[in-house]
């Protein structure tokens, strides 16, 4: 489990792949370092992947097809910087939201506007993620948990302050490029269950559920 709120940004240090798969290598810092050890689960730009291995502070993970497949793992090159967080202890304050790690999707950066001291990113979403993203919902991109501002014609985005901008990789983004989308798990299942209800006929609009 973690709660989006990114640790720190970290360059890609080592690549090496091999048929349907790669593995990613980076080197943490010390703060990063504390209980960490084969088999622990770190979200590297919000997907959940298992320490492989490491040495010293080089830290390993290997990537499978089907996380190539859906992240922006894959497209990764040597010295990009990508959002890490550890996952959540039990006594954690949870400042963000609950997350699996699980990416369902990946959305298109397709602009960016940069009034004094703010930032705001507009994301273009697949059409089958569009009824998960409501305005002022939760979404997670890249592992940071972040509220939607407006959503127009499949399009979201998201306000900025200068401190999430140093913290994580969003200052890098240019547009076109894909960043990870976990939905909010709650949303998700509302959406579902009540979509589930009106194709069985148990309710007539939406209107008639409170």
């Amino acid at each position: 489990m973690f709660t989006g709120i990114v640790n720190c940004s970290l360059p890609l240090k080592g690549l090496e792949e091999s048929p349907q798969l790669k593995t990613l290598s980076f080197d943490f810092p010390d703060a990063l370092l504390d209980g960490l050890k084969p088999g622990a689960s770190v979200a590297i730009n919000g997907t959940c992947l298992t320490v492989s291995s490491f040495k010293g502070s080089r830290i390993c993970f290997d990537v499978m097809m089907e996380t190539l497949r859906v992240t922006n793992l894959g497209s990764l090159s040597v010295g990009a910087l990508v959002n890490v967080e550890r996952a959540a202890r039990f006594d954690d304050e949870i400042g963000g939201h609950i997350l699996s790690g699980h990416v369902h999707t990946t959305v298109e950066v397709v602009s960016i506007d940069k009034p004094e001291n703010n930032c705001v990113i507009t994301f273009k979403v697949p059409d089958s993620w569009q009824q998960y993203v409501f305005p002022k919902g939760f979404v997670a991109l890249n592992g940071a948990s972040l509220t939607v501002g407006e959503v127009i014609d499949g399009c979201f985005n998201i306000y900025l302050i200068p401190e999430t901008l140093k913290i994580t990789t969003f200052g890098q983004l240019g547009v076109g490029d894909l960043v990870n989308l976990e939905v909010d798990s709650q949303t998700q299942a509302i959406v579902d269950t009540i979509g589930r209800m009106l194709d069985a006929g148990l309710i007539d609009n939406l209107h008639t559920v409170t």
